[in-house]
């Protein structure tokens, strides 16, 4: 069989599964995911085994210590991919929900209903945890899914959906919801994104090289989860301890993933009491440094940056950090430079905070706080497909809400059009 013919018949069996899904009732679909997250739980040996094969590959390709990260499945995450599908299983069910309604002059009752998208294509890179998320959410918002992971994740992308769907047997969720492109050639992606006769949207997630080349391929519909240049902005009436391990938090804890923060803007008015410390802490943990002018001036040996460093995603421990006159300047960097993904002030002066709220143009924008809170999960969403950094219908993290539509019903008693 053929790339172009095995995705045909990938794209059928999840267009039949999709008007199935589409109406199941909650409680259908609850007991679908609660099995999933038990399946999860019997099976975490052997995911952890093909995950090791996986890792093992990517050690050999010499993929780096943060990428390796997104790639590894523990047991504490491999717990907490069965507690975020039990969560969704807990989450309101928006399908059928009428959002309004309203009665016309010539008697007609018009309502707004809440509907799924229908066949969901997501196509992403390293995180194996994506595969259970995204299948769990569509499921929810009664979509099937057709995922297209990473290369790199192949085996553990393998065993959890073969997990998955065994799961569903159990249930009268269709198996065939969840579909997996389990051929690693790109080939598959090209014919994924002419199938625009089956797949409804499509959800790039990964790099900026994947986004544009789903962008400028697809003839469906497409979500982008764009690059992830998030900045803390430390202003001058910062409380610089809080500040200290806000800004530590955001590039450290987790590096490689687009939350973590990839510039740091900070106010010329306290730059020399809080960088000696704040750059020896990062040093400390490894991070290398990469300052203006102004920076190399007050920290002697810094490597310069240069100006494709302000526009880079590096998921890796290594930081820009530039020195500016205010909020204003600070402003019209994140602006300029960002992906209007995630940015953070750090302020006790309420008319800045206000100020920063309002102007910055991205979709998550923080006071006081890390931007690795961007998530589905930690914002009570249970898990998300990605964040998307563009505005039409959906912007920041997606959950089972960001992945329906609406349909208009019209209730009559014979009323025709003079």
């Amino acid at each position: 069989m053929s790339i172009k013919e095995e995705l045909l018949q990938i794209a059928k069996q999840a267009k039949r599964a999709s008007r199935v899904l589409a109406n199941l009732s909650s409680l259908e679909k609850n007991k679908a995911l609660q099995e999933m997250a038990f399946r999860l739980e019997q099976n975490v040996e052997k995911i952890k085994e093909e995950n090791k094969k996986d890792i093992e590959d990517a050690r050999k390709k010499g993929l780096s210590s943060a990428l390796i990260d997104r790639l590894t499945l523990n047991d504490k995450r491999i717990a907490k991919l069965s507690a975020s599908l039990r969560e969704i299983s807990s989450l309101e069910d928006p399908v059928g929900k009428v959002e309004s309604m309203w009665k016309r002059p010539n008697g007609l009752l018009i309502g707004k209903v809440i509907v799924p998208l229908g066949v969901i294509g997501i196509i992403y890179e390293s995180r194996p945890n994506v595969t259970v998320d995204a299948a769990a959410l569509c499921l929810k918002a009664g979509n099937a899914v057709i995922l297209r992971g990473g290369s790199e994740a192949i085996r553990s992308n393998c065993v959890l959906v073969d997990i998955l769907t065994e799961a569903l047997k159990n249930t009268n969720v269709p198996p065939e919801s969840i579909q997996l492109i389990r051929t690693t050639s790109r080939e598959a992606v090209m014919q994924m994104l002419k199938m625009d006769e089956y797949i409804d949207v499509i959800i790039p997630r990964g790099g900026e090289s994947l986004i544009r080349a789903v962008t400028e391929n697809s003839t469906i519909p497409v979500i982008k989860h764009y690059k992830g240049v998030c900045h803390t902005f430390v202003d001058k009436d910062a409380d610089l301890t809080m500040a200290e391990k806000i800004c530590f938090n955001a590039k450290v804890q987790r590096p490689g993933v687009c939350n973590a923060m990839e510039t740091l803007l900070v106010d010329e008015a306290i730059a020399e009491k809080f960088l000696p410390g704040m750059i020896k802490k990062f040093q400390e943990a490894g991070v290398e440094i990469r300052g203006d002018e102004k920076v190399r001036k007050i920290i002697p040996g810094v490597k310069e940056a240069s100006e494709e460093d302000w526009f880079t995603e590096y998921l890796d421990l290594i930081l820009s950090v530039k020195i500016v006159k205010g909020i204003k300047e600070a402003i019209e960097h994140i602006n300029f430079y960002g992906s209007h993904h995630s940015d953070a002030i750090i302020t006790a002066n309420y008319a800045k905070a206000k100020k920063f709220l309002q102007e910055v143009d991205s979709a998550a924008v923080y006071v006081n706080a890390s931007t690795r809170f961007t998530d589905g999960g930690e914002f009570g969403m249970g898990a998300e497909i990605g964040i998307s950094t563009q505005k039409l219908h959906a912007r920041g993290p997606m959950g089972v809400a960001e992945l329906t539509s609406r349909k208009f019903i019209i209730l009559g008693e014979g009323q025709i059009r003079g």
